[in-house]
């Protein structure tokens, strides 16, 4: 028996978040800890779309997709940018030489 289509999607929504939280507090890196917030938010997205698609709303589920995407772009772009000044002034990516900002 094949599983269906929101089962497989929510072995693919809860794989996607668990691999994101996951490299989301083990790493360091400042570049790696953005690619794992995009992870997760894909995660969120696949949930958005099974959620309309189950609820036969799935025009209103996309647009709030869509919504997030931009959000996300934007959230991605800023810490990005971020990154860089960070990298620029510490020399470094690693979040542990943060502490060194206050001053």
């Amino acid at each position: 028996m094949t599983p269906s289509i929101p089962v497989i999607a929510g072995i693919v929504i809860l794989g996607l978040v668990g691999i994101g939280l996951y490299a989301l507090l083990a790493v360091r890196n400042l570049i790696k800890v953005i690619i794992a917030l995009q992870i997760m938010v894909k995660g969120v997205l696949v949930a958005f779309i099974l959620a309309g698609s189950l609820r036969g709303n799935i025009a209103q589920a996309q647009s709030m997709a869509l919504v997030v995407i931009v959000a996300d772009t934007i959230v991605a772009v800023v810490g990005l940018a971020l990154a860089i000044q960070i990298r620029r002034h510490t020399g470094t990516l690693d979040t542990k030489a943060l502490t060194t900002l206050r001053r």
